[in-house]
């Protein structure tokens, strides 16, 4: 079964659909053009509900099949990035400072797409749960949702959804089953030190030197502090003080990102970490505070849910364009939320050559968007056939 044809048919709509959604990026839970634009749409297909206002500006669409059957979740990420855009497309992002530098405006056109196919054919038994979720990239939409009581209050009981890769194949997919993403955490340290002239150091508790120091430190405990096969990532990625070149400043701050699947592992990093840093202001005569914040847990795909959904892909676009058990990766998502609520999977579906995820160059690419859809519509349809 290759590409729907009639969400073939889409597909100029959904390059439309996509590139207005380019436009008008927005951050955080707040993306009220971006939930306004879908709502239309989904008007205009004919939903049997509409749930708005769901984690402030996310949506639940529900459409009804053809027979008693379960609710299936399909999720799409709304939000984009506090990035400036720098793609030269003629539907480039018209707020200044924010762009859909992730492919979340092509995610969103995908369900829309499977949405208004599985509107229109309803070639399934019991319903569907379209989730049109706020603040993927900053704020945990899809905790929120779930906090909200979407799992429950629709009754949905298997979830998926779909990120596009760069890099990866045109059209082909990849995901494996058991843990695909990492759990994210955050590291702030905030130093206090005592400043004074730069020619004069021996007068001064130097917050930066404090700094470097802890900076090295944290990469002992990925080194020297947790067994080699466990996968960890520790990184410093911003370090900042100081306002000229004779002036030791007064403090200094440092932050930065943990990658784990191990709990086990993510608590000897909290507890290593608190040891470093204060080991690191006693031995420069600095006091330092360390704010740790556990965000995202780790993304793990339900065996045979991700077994499933591999194999529709392999329908929709062959058996030699799907990876299944492509292994685990160190970055984060938030879908991890809905995925401990209720079995299922998360897939990555190629973008073809392209800038990274999170550049100022990148655009999602309109060819894929209806593989996408289709995927989205066979999962449906697959899983719940009328019988």
């Amino acid at each position: 079964m290759p590409v729907v044809n009639r969400i073939a048919d889409y597909a100029t709509d959904m390059t439309k659909w996509r590139q207005h959604l380019h436009t008008i990026p927005e951050l955080g839970l707040e993306c009220p053009k971006t939930a306004a634009f879908v709502a239309e749409r989904l008007r205009e297909f004919g939903v049997d509900e509409l749930h708005e206002g769901i984690a402030q500006t996310g949506l639940v669409a529900i459409i009804n099949g053809r027979g008693a059957g379960e609710t299936i979740g399909l999720r799409a990420d709304m939000d984009g990035l506090p990035i400036p855009e720098e793609t030269g497309v003629d539907y480039a992002s018209t707020h200044a400072g924010k762009m859909h530098a992730c492919g979340h405006d092509g995610h969103t056109t995908m369900l829309l797409g499977a949405a208004r196919y599985l509107a229109e054919t309803r070639n399934f038994s019991g319903r569907v749960a379209l989730i049109f979720q706020p603040a993927e990239e900053n704020g945990g939409g899809a905790d929120v949702m779930v906090r909200e009581g979407i799992m429950d209050r629709f009754d949905i009981s298997q979830v998926y959804a779909l990120h596009n890769a760069p890099g990866f194949e045109a059209g082909g997919f990849y995901t494996t089953p058991g843990a695909l993403m990492a759990a994210v955490d955050t590291f702030t340290v905030h130093i206090q030190g005592v400043g004074g002239h730069g020619a004069m150091p021996h007068e001064t508790r130097d917050p930066v030197m404090a700094a470097c120091g802890i900076a090295q430190a944290v990469q002992t405990i990925v080194s020297r502090n947790h067994r080699a096969l466990d996968d960890l990532v520790v990184s410093v990625t911003q370090i900042h003080t100081g306002t000229v070149d004779n002036v030791i400043p007064d403090t200094a701050y440092l932050n930065g990102t943990i990658r784990t699947f191990d709990p086990a592992v993510q608590k000897m990093v909290m507890e290593r970490m608190a040891q470093i840093v204060a080991g690191q202001a006693a031995s420069y005569g600095v006091e330092a505070t360390l704010d740790y914040e556990v965000g995202y847990p780790a993304t793990i795909n339900d065996a045979d849910k991700a077994a499933f959904a591999v194999g529709v892909a392999s329908e929709v676009a062959g058996d030699a364009k799907v990876q299944g058990d492509s292994g685990r990766e160190m970055g984060a998502e938030d879908f991890s939320y809905m995925l401990q609520e209720r079995p299922g999977a998360y897939l990555f579906l190629g973008q073809g050559d392209s800038a990274g995820l999170h550049h100022p160059k990148y655009n999602f690419n309109d060819e894929i968007a209806p593989v996408g859809a289709s995927f989205f519509a066979r999962i449906v349809e697959t899983a719940q056939p009328v019988e």
